[in-house]
């Protein structure tokens, strides 16, 4: 049980395998190399959330924010890193706004107004309302047909 919460502490193998082909594509790299890649990569994330975490509570904020992380990364020592991170943090607010703009357009480009395929959902609600109480009373004539009556039925109906 301990091995599994110790693995939920690291990075995936996958994600650090990934950078390393993309860093350094044409040398190998050993497993050993790779494992204390993975761990060095683990801990300076340990350490860089433990420091923006502080950050925000000296803030008395509740949220980590991405400038706590900034902050966190001059205060540890890596200001050289601001930059790059606040620029792979403005393209990846592009990336997750033209995504949710993507979402948008696939209902403009159906080309149907909203109120229109707000009329048909509430149709096929209708139509399935209605084959299920079809259904329902089908059922039920099935049922009584096939319950056997005894004598005291048929006296009760005499």
């Amino acid at each position: 049980m301990a091995d599994l919460q110790d693995d939920e502490l690291y990075l995936p193998r996958t994600v650090v395998n990934k950078l390393i082909k993309e860093m350094v594509p044409n040398i190998r790299v050993s497993t050993d190399a790779r494992d204390l890649l993975l761990n060095c990569c683990s801990e300076f994330i340990h350490l860089l959330a433990s420091e923006a975490s502080e950050v925000s509570e000296r803030q008395q904020k509740k949220v980590i924010s991405p400038e706590h992380v900034l902050e966190a990364l001059a205060t540890l020592g890596f200001p050289e890193y601001i930059e790059d991170v606040k620029a792979v943090h403005r393209e990846y607010k592009e990336q997750a706004s033209k995504h949710r703009r993507r979402g948008k357009s696939r209902l403009e480009r159906l080309g149907i107004p909203e109120e229109e395929l707000l009329r048909q959902q509430q149709q096929l609600f209708e139509e399935a309302r209605q084959q299920h109480l079809e259904v329902g009373v089908a059922n039920a004539v099935v049922f009584v047909a096939t319950v056997p009556y005894s004598q005291n039925d048929m006296m009760e109906q005499q």
